[in-house]
């Protein structure tokens, strides 16, 4: 047996923990965990009260299954609003308001209209950050539009484009990631910045089939079917197609951006400076490489 001695008792209540809340503890089986009783021990009403209508059993809710899962929650469902958050956003714009914009000298129709040339009207805005992805543009209005124009737009409809078309006009779909949303619709901002114009973004994969349609005169189709597909929906709106070969305007109708260009005249890499009113281009072989890939 071992005996302690007052030295060692004290070097013992030196290495103790001192003695508080945070220790003390019950002896094992001090305690025991009620369990939910039965009958007259507890526990008997299986949710129903104690008296009254919900004690017999009358007036509950449809579903109610006495405090069990009810039938209609024990198998999936389809969820209506899922995802619905981040699904990519397209604002409406009239052809009936677009045709009041260029009327009220609003838009320059000798020029090509994109999403900068709306937004700086001051009648349309977007806001990439409410997943706002461009210009829906719709066909209100489409039996009083008269106006010839080149526009870029990132949704239409079909009978939106018979009603450009039937005027001799252009409109191209076209994607945009949002950086370049950003940039696009608030030029300035960015160009006060001194950064090089960065490439434009390829499309997703749930949209890439959408803007590589003719049909949908996608900016990635083939132009030689976008012909074929303007032919097709002339003779089915029933309007002769007009030729732009012939049209005085024919340099503007067909001017397009290339895949990866987000400003009309101004290539990807390019600086622009307003200060000194001088466009800066990239002269390293490599920096034009990868700003064209």
């Amino acid at each position: 047996m071992t005996s302690f001695t007052n030295k060692n008792i004290l070097n013992l209540l030196r290495n103790l923990p001192r003695l508080s809340i945070s220790n003390l503890r019950n002896n094992d089986g001090a305690v025991k965990k009620n369990k939910r009783g039965r009958a007259q021990h507890g526990g008997d009403k299986h949710g129903h009260g104690n008296k009254g209508s919900k004690a017999r059993q009358n007036f509950m809710r449809p579903g109610y299954e006495t405090g069990n899962t009810p039938f209609y929650m024990k198998f999936p469902r389809e969820q209506y609003y899922k995802d619905h958050h981040v699904k990519r956003q397209y604002p409406p714009l009239s052809l009936a308001t677009l045709q009041k914009m260029i009327d009220l000298n609003r838009i320059d129709i000798t020029k090509p209209i994109d999403l900068s040339v709306l937004c700086n009207t001051g009648l349309y805005n977007i806001n990439p950050e409410d997943k706002h992805f461009g210009v829906n543009l719709v066909d209100e209005g489409a039996d009083n539009f008269k106006a010839k124009i080149n526009i870029e737009v990132q949704w239409t409809s079909e009978s939106t484009i018979a009603a450009i078309e039937r005027n001799g006009g252009v409109i191209t779909t076209s994607f945009f990631d949002v950086n370049s949303l950003f940039i696009l619709i608030n030029p300035k901002k960015f160009f006060q910045r001194g950064e090089a114009i960065p490439r434009r973004m390829i499309p997703p994969e749930d949209a890439i089939l959408y803007y590589s349609s003719a049909a949908n005169r996608g900016y990635l189709a083939d132009p030689e079917k976008i012909s074929w597909e303007r032919f097709v929906l002339a003779q089915k709106y029933g309007y002769k197609l007009p030729k732009i070969e012939d049209d005085p305007d024919y340099n503007m109708l067909v001017s397009r951006k290339d895949q990866r260009q987000i400003f009309y005249g101004l290539e990807p890499g390019w600086v622009v400076n307003l200060k000194d009113k001088v466009i800066l281009k990239p002269t390293d072989p490599q920096l034009k490489e990868f700003y064209k890939s």
